[in-house]
Parts: C-alpha cells; structure tokens; sequence
C-alpha cells in the first residue's frame, strides 16, 4: 500500500458560509506559517470534500495541489479539508496546531 504523510499547521478554520454543519480546516506548509502574520490558505486552488467519494474523484486534483505546494507553490495551495462539525470537536484542534496528514493508497481498487 503507498503512501504519504506530511507535517501542516492550521493555519485558518472558517465555518461554512451556508450555516451547514462542517467547517473548513486550511493548512499551511510549517516552513511558510508565521504566527504573527495572518496567513489565507483559501486560494483559487481550494478542495474541499463533503464525502469520502467527493475526495477520491477529485483526488488527482488534490494530489496536484500539494505536489505544487512541496514545491515552493506557496500559501494559496495549501490544502482545505471540509469536515462536520462533529468531527472538528472530536479532533479538537485549533489554529496553529502542528498535524499531520497522511494518505495511504488502498490496494483494492473500488472505481474499476
């Protein structure tokens, strides 16, 4: 099974615009977040995910996103994840927490 994990910071946590119940998790690359500087993750390469089968059809694009990123694309690539309210609470983290995300390519292909 392949995969990936990387280091982010919380970098921005926004309530969705609509009332629904999720948010939005913006991550910064650790080597690009200044505490003291307010930093907007929320550029025009967003993805966010209200599924697990959003995620995997738009995942190659998600994957494009952080490969620019771990290569110098800057803040406005950094990745954003859409999840329930519920789930935030659960986590509990908090802009500037240090995570990590990995992602792991299942063996069984379910989309052939």
């Amino acid at each position: 099974m392949a995969s990936m994990k990387k280091d982010f910071i919380v970098a921005r946590i926004e309530a969705a615009q609509d009332g629904g119940p999720y948010v939005y998790v913006g991550f910064s690359d650790p080597n690009d977040y200044k505490s003291d500087k307010p930093v907007n993750p929320f550029g025009s390469n967003v993805m966010a995910f209200s599924s697990p089968e959003d995620m995997m059809k738009n995942l190659p694009k998600a994957m494009g996103n952080i490969s620019r990123m771990m290569t110098g694309g800057g803040a406005s690539d950094s990745p954003t994840f859409k999840i329930s309210v519920r789930e935030y609470e659960d986590i509990g983290i908090r802009v500037g927490d240090k995570v990590t995300i990995e992602i792991r390519k299942s063996d069984n292909n379910l989309y052939t």
